[in-house]
């Protein structure tokens, strides 16, 4: 029998120790569970995290392939290195901008630092992203405008000491299983508020649901912030002591902003007095993926603010999707260069570069705009080579079908460890391991770094993305990398770059992980695991004092001054040294319904959904059955359009002013009236989805759009390589 091997579960951000085991003969793990011996989920772990670890659906890829004659063929890695690097080398030789590449929160950090390297110090392009743009851009602006520095301050420690959680366009109950028992559990003796147009899993587990109008959520948080200003709940103390911008808010009438966000003002004073205890918000999605994703996340840190919910067991908890989306927002050169060094910075960019041996003037002068902005880059012209890295962007973008038009007429190289809608459209494709063949860190979204390790060799045909992206960025660019660097010493490379930087790893290596299993940054030398972010004060009052009113001589008015809160406590990476208040006012959405569109569109992720489904589907080519859920109200308002099958499934179609999908449609009294609901990561969704993007974070709008239902037109959903565009409305 094989020896277990510890390791992090990579299908989500909560980051769970995992122990495995390798099969005794060949390639593949036998078994996995949790492990009791890490520090970051004492043995807990969720059913599909242990599935998709183990034994994974999915269409292995297992040989290089180029393209020959239109179709892909199984080659050598000699030749499909050589394809990449010439198509890739002609465009980068024509301009550096001529480029594309995209990542993945799939990568480890090793990998996504050595992409990262290769796009920004390498090539020099500026259409690069790490594919956080797609979920947590919006959160890491809104921490950056209140904090001067991304990640949000909670630790998973604080869970079990707020009083209230309050989880806002989220549903962890579904996307991080482990996590929400903790939130539930330390809710047994607290209370659990969930926000959101639909009544999800985490819904029916709360105390209490409050049903925002989908697109509501500026409008509900700006009330709420409002009604605490007007019923005197601010922390007066800890606003003067530790903020700036206050006096500054331009807040609505709090009736008027409940009654457009669909929620009465009862509703809103609930929220207020709640926020009143020591309150988490936790938010997701729901928030980001909006055109009001920065303004909305900023409202929420707000309300943190002003009601001093800010130290050890409150403050606000952005949850992230993928599993190592932390790890590329510090390690991948996306936003920032490596450990948060300013990118605009000349002596950051210096820094940089002669830590990586290239000329100062090779590195892009800004960040480039996210994956939607790339693909517009690519459908014009710009961009004529596209290289993507653990990610699937004709199914995961809006406006999925434009996305693979798009990607169809570049040279595209993919590296993935599966078949994906992608892959269709490949020139050359380059098969990576996956979780349980990799070596290297992640990083969760608590900003805990552990290791990731294998517990099988690699097939003959397969190699890890570490090795490809060294090996590839060598033959582009001489000696970029050092081609005998483990991931071990490609981790001292970039924890070495941080040095010093708000996202400080150089106290963390991989021989300290093999010992603690866990480490949080910011981590300055190899006795630090930092805790609560920005804090520096006692830990908080006692469960005595929390029980007293407020005061402006501290969040408590007990005898002995509670924990009155001093400007010492508190140290921000802002200019003034003090947390910041946001200003956004929001916009509209980019699509009302209409008279021709009037149901809205919503999207949200499903249990066994997550990466667009490439680990639980057997193939593109049997994408599954799409569902869409609706209130029985809207099923029997368009009884006309919706067909049984032989199978006497409710079929109708889906259309939007961009694609239509054939769906199984079933009645769900959970999901609002006129509202269609349907999973997020099956390829066929994003067919339908608007590109609009948050004009600050460049997230796009995948949370609504405008939709209609109609008569089907055939039972069967068209894989979605093989979709046409539909005629354009105006």
């Amino acid at each position: 029998m094989t020896d277990p091997v510890p390791t992090t579960c990579m299908r989500c951000a909560v980051g769970c120790g995992l122990i495995q085991r390798g099969v005794d003969i060949g390639y593949g793990i036998d078994t996995v569970r949790g492990n009791a011996n890490d520090p970051v989920n004492r043995g807990m772990a969720c059913s599909r995290g242990i599935s998709e670890t183990a034994d994974p659906d999915g269409e292995w890829l297992t040989r290089p392939m180029v393209r020959r004659d239109g179709e892909l063929t199984k080659t050598t890695w000699d030749t499909a290195l050589f394809e990449a690097q010439r198509g890739l080398g002609e465009a980068m030789d024509r301009n550096p901008d001529a480029v594309a590449i995209l990542g993945s929160g799939q990568q480890t950090n090793e990998a996504a630092y050595a992409l990262g390297k290769l796009a920004r110090g390498g090539i020099g392009t500026r259409y690069y992203d790490a594919n956080t743009t797609l979920c947590m851009a919006s959160a890491v602006t809104a921490y950056y405008d209140a904090f001067g520095s991304d990640a949000p301050p909670p630790t998973y420690e604080d869970i079990s000491k707020a009083e209230t959680h309050v989880v806002w366009g989220a549903n962890p109950a579904v996307a991080h299983p482990v996590m929400c028992r903790w939130i539930t559990q330390s809710a047994e003796d607290g209370t659990l508020i969930v926000v959101d147009p639909v009544r999800t899993k985490t819904a029916r587990a709360a105390d209490h649901h409050v049903a925002v109008d989908p697109g509501g959520d500026l409008d509900l948080a700006r009330a709420v912030l409002a009604r605490v200003v007007e019923t005197g709940g601010v922390d007066e103390a800890f606003v003067d002591a530790a903020t700036t911008g206050f006096d500054d808010l331009e807040l609505p009438d709090s009736e008027a902003a409940a009654d457009r966000a669909g929620v009465p003002l009862s509703t809103v004073d609930r929220l207020v007095e709640t926020l009143a205890d020591d309150t988490l918000i936790y938010w997701g999605m729901g928030v980001n993926q909006s055109v009001q994703g920065t303004d909305t996340a900023g409202a929420l840190i707000d309300l943190c603010l002003a009601t001093g919910n800010l130290g050890p067991g409150t403050g606000p908890f952005s949850l992230t999707g993928q599993a190592n989306s932390m790890g590329t927002r510090v390690c991948s050169s996306k936003g920032t260069w490596p450990g948060h060094h300013d990118f605009d910075d000349p002596e950051e960019r210096e820094v940089v570069a002669d830590a990586w041996g290239v000329p100062v003037e090779r590195l892009p002068d800004d960040t480039g705009p996210g994956p939607v902005g790339i693909v517009d880059a690519v459908r014009e012209g710009s961009v004529e080579a596209v290289y993507t890295v653990a990610t699937n962007p004709v199914a995961g973008m809006p406006d999925a079908t434009d996305v693979a038009d798009a990607l169809e007429d570049a040279f595209l190289v993919v590296q993935d460890a599966f078949r994906t809608e992608t892959v269709e459209h490949a020139d050359v494709v380059l098969p990576a391991a996956t979780w349980g063949e990799s070596n290297g860190t992640a990083i969760n979204m608590e900003r805990t770094v552990s290791r990731i390790r294998p517990a099988s060799d690699l097939p003959r045909g397969v190699r890890t993305d570490l090795n490809i992206i060294q090996t590839l960025g060598n033959v582009l660019v001489n000696d970029l990398f050092d081609p005998t660097a483990a991931p071990a010493a490609v981790f001292d490379e970039f924890a070495a770059l941080t040095a010093g930087t708000d996202a400080d790893c150089s106290g963390i290596s991989h021989e300290r992980l093999d010992e603690e299993l866990a480490v949080r940054w910011p981590a300055s030398d190899a006795e630090t695991s930092a805790g609560y972010r920005y804090y520096e004060g006692e830990e908080p009052r006692s469960s005595e004092s929390r029980e007293e009113p407020r005061s402006s001589e501290g969040r408590t008015a007990s005898g002995d001054g509670g924990d009155a809160v001093a400007p010492d406590d508190w140290s921000f990476p802002t200019p003034s040294g003090r947390a910041r208040f946001s200003d956004g006012t929001g916009r509209p959405l980019p699509e009302p319904t209409d008279e021709e569109y009037p149901l809205l569109l919503t999207t949200a992720r499903e249990a066994d959904g997550y990466n667009t489904g490439v680990r639980s589907r057997e193939s593109p080519d049997d994408p599954g059955t799409l569902v869409a859920r609706v209130h029985p109200d809207t099923l029997d308002d368009h009884r006309e359009v919706i067909e049984p099958n032989e199978a006497d499934d409710l079929l109708v179609r889906v259309a939007s002013r961009r694609g239509e999908v054939i769906a199984r449609v079933t009645a769900d009294d959970a999901i609002p009236s006129d509202v269609v609901w349907l999973p997020i990561h099956h390829p066929a969704t994003n067919d339908l989805t608007h590109p609009a993007t948050d004009p600050r974070s460049d997230e796009p709008n995948l949370k609504q759009c405008a939709v209609r239902l109609a008569r089907p037109e055939s039972d069967t959903v068209t894989p979605a390589f093989e979709r046409e565009r539909p005629p354009q409305h105006p």
